[in-house]
């Protein structure tokens, strides 16, 4: 009987180890999905100041142009035609 007991008392320390670790690794894995979910809206955030970035130096490009820079003389000119065709396209919808 006492082998028996023995063999038990393994697996309960077996045992007792495997969901201590499994308890551990719960925690971790609970932190690191914290932590991924922080890093993705940090992500986010960047990605808007990119955005919001990008738009300021196209607007600040056009300006540039306007001022007499001929850096992006062909850029702006583009830009105006093509709002002068849709104002257009408005126009000739407005008019049907």
């Amino acid at each position: 009987m006492s082998k028996i007991e023995e063999i038990v008392d393994a697996l309960e320390n077996k045992i007792s180890k495997i969901l201590h670790k499994q308890e551990v690794l719960k925690q971790t894995n609970a932190k690191l999905t914290e932590q991924l979910q922080q890093q993705e809206q940090q992500l986010l955030q960047y990605q808007d100041e990119i955005t919001e970035w990008t738009e300021k130096y196209e607007t600040l490009k056009t300006v540039n142009s306007m001022l007499g820079s001929d850096e992006n003389k062909r850029e702006t000119k583009l830009k105006i035609n093509s709002l002068i065709r849709e104002i257009d396209q408005c126009i000739a919808q407005l008019a049907e």
